[in-house]
């Protein structure tokens, strides 16, 4: 009898054993590694975004971490997540650090980057976040885009970039200087909106994300304006963080729950023609 008995706990055991190795709770996580960056960005928070529409903001159960010194992240997903869901960057106001400025946190305002869901991939370090992949984010969820590559052609174009240029490279390795300072001026064009895109409450930040869309649209109309460095492209980001503050402002509030909106109109807009994106 004890044989028995033996045999069949033996029998219970290796079914046990069988089962926790096919189930899909136990499917081990797919590593996301990448850097972000305006410059490298230190203590930035980086998560999968799994709401459906995404809202941008950090909710219970999502993967997140924090980059590094050298603004590089590792974050643990489920295998089936990557490619489906979007990764998003929250760069924190007086806590997240712009190596272009050793040690100095940013002071400019917070700001949200991101990158689209079909770029995200599990090959190592090969998921550079800035505000370039932010646009071409946005430009996706237009619907105007047929490919990635399309939306990549417009963006180049916008900030006079030779035609096949990849737009989500790593333009700091690359030493790009050109995607480098159009990277820092659009940053700095995001972070002087934060009071009228960002609420915060405690720790959880909350995206307004009409608003969001809304000043994403009128920077990439204004992009070869406030595209390099000089006296007259200061002056053109100036008047274009007053023409955004003034639309956003009027713009209704809206709840994180709510669709996407196709922001086709906003594209429309110009400083230049002193009309303001963003708005019907």
């Amino acid at each position: 009898m004890k044989t028995k008995m033996t045999a069949v706990l033996t029998i219970i055991a290796a079914g046990i054993i069988a089962g926790c190795g096919s189930s899909g709770t136990n499917t081990p996580a797919t590593s996301i590694s990448g850097k972000v960056a305006d410059g490298y960005l230190v203590n930035a928070t980086v998560f999968m975004d799994k709401n459906n529409p995404p809202n941008y903001r950090l909710d219970p159960g999502e993967p997140s971490t924090t980059t590094d010194a050298n603004g590089a992240f590792t974050l643990n997903v489920d295998p089936a997540d990557v490619g489906k869901f979007p990764i998003v960057v929250i760069a924190t106001n007086g806590v997240t650090i712009d190596m272009d400025n050793p040690g100095v946190p940013i002071a400019g305002g917070s700001y949200v980057l991101s990158m689209p869901a079909a770029a995200v991939s599990g090959t190592v370090n090969s998921n550079f976040i800035s505000p370039m992949s932010s646009q071409l984010r946005e430009l996706m969820e237009t619907g105007k885009y047929a490919t990635m590559r399309d939306a990549m052609n417009d963006l180049g174009t916008k900030l006079g970039m030779p035609a096949g240029t990849n737009m989500m490279a790593d333009y700091m390795a690359a030493n790009n200087t050109t995607m480098h300072t159009a990277a820092r001026n659009m940053a700095g064009l995001m972070g002087s909106q934060m009071a009228q895109v960002l609420t915060t409450n405690g720790s959880t930040t909350t995206v307004d994300v009409n608003r969001y869309r809304g000043m994403m649209g009128m920077i990439f109309s204004n992009l070869s304006s406030v595209d390099g460095s000089g006296a007259d492209v200061q002056a053109a980001m100036t008047s274009l963080m007053g023409t955004m503050t003034t639309t956003l402002s009027i713009m209704p509030m809206t709840s994180t729950v709510q669709p996407f909106l196709n922001m086709s109109a906003a594209f429309r807009g110009s400083m230049m023609t002193g009309t303001t994106g963003g708005m019907m």
